[in-house]
């Protein structure tokens, strides 16, 4: 019996987030503290009065998950990872919850990989959205065929879900081709770019050069990452799976498949929102699943 916890990426940022948690946990509040010292910013502040809009830019909305996230974790009672996996943003919470990086390293990291990321979709106008009820196979095929512009699967979600990356006008034309092939729905996504896509290449080439200053350590358990949905605990190895999941597909479902077969039979999603949880049950409804927030 294994006990996994998965961390959400950017889209499951809310106006409020860890309110409850500055105020009624003075280890949380500390973390709080020093990352608005960290960033020379209030964030924490933001996070717990800001409105939608402010929480949605890419460089203010990265690090805040990343801290609701990763505190929320840090303060329970006896955390202590069998094994961790974060889909997109969330690989750098899990990262800290297995202790290959500290809590100050990573936020820096991510704050970093934010602008860099906020500028790259300033560069390239470019969107993401959720295709419902087609084969990945499909996906891939109509995302093929469309010419001309950049358009790709981004996120292996679930059985049944893939998210779909690339320009806008690449995104109109696969949007419809999705919904001609038999797509139950196609969701435009609330972020501001075309995330893990060839669009992300000027924050892949900077977030490389962050990356090699940072301090690593090796980790406590195994964390399944996004670009194979492999486990690892080489730390080389996972600082170049880390830079090369801005530019490459995150394979979610791959992920929780490998942890099922690995032993994993308690999810706990650590972090805003419940997208995880969901997304593991898609996978296997009979798996024990729960999260912190």
């Amino acid at each position: 019996m294994k006990h996994a916890f998965i961390f959400p990426g950017q889209g499951a940022q809310y106006p409020g987030m860890g309110k409850d948690l500055f105020e009624q946990n003075n280890q949380a509040k500390e973390y709080f503290l020093q990352a608005d010292e960290t960033l020379g910013f209030s964030i924490s502040k933001i996070m717990f009065e800001g409105s939608e809009d402010e929480l949605k830019r890419t460089g203010v909305t990265q690090p805040a998950v990343f801290m609701h996230s990763v505190i929320t974790a840090l303060v329970q009672e006896n955390f202590a990872p069998d094994m961790v996996a974060g889909h997109s943003l969330g690989e750098f919470s899990a990262l800290v919850a297995n202790q290959t990086l500290s809590f100050m390293d990573g936020l820096k990291l991510v704050f970093k990989r934010g602008r860099a990321m906020q500028k790259a979709c300033e560069q390239n106008p470019s969107g993401m959205a959720a295709v419902l009820g087609l084969e990945d196979a499909v996906v891939e095929d109509v995302c093929q065929s469309v010419k001309g512009e950049i358009v790709l699967p981004a996120n292996y979600n679930s059985p049944g879900q893939v998210v779909i990356s690339g320009t806008l006008k690449g995104m109109e034309i696969a949007t419809k081709r999705m919904m001609e092939a038999g797509a139950r729905r196609v969701l435009p996504l609330t972020v501001n770019g075309g995330f893990h896509s060839p669009l992300m290449k000027p924050a892949h080439d900077e977030l490389e050069l962050t990356i090699k200053e940072t301090k690593f350590h090796q980790p406590i358990c195994p964390i399944y990452q996004n670009v194979d949905g492999a486990p690892s605990t080489d730390v080389e190895a996972i600082k170049t799976n880390l830079v090369a999941q801005l530019t490459s597909p995150v394979r979610w479902t791959q992920s929780v498949v490998n942890m099922l077969a690995d032993g994993a039979t308690h999810f706990t999603e650590c972090g805003p929102g419940k997208v995880l949880r969901g997304l593991v049950k898609k996978v296997d409804r009979d798996v024990e699943v729960d999260n912190v927030s």
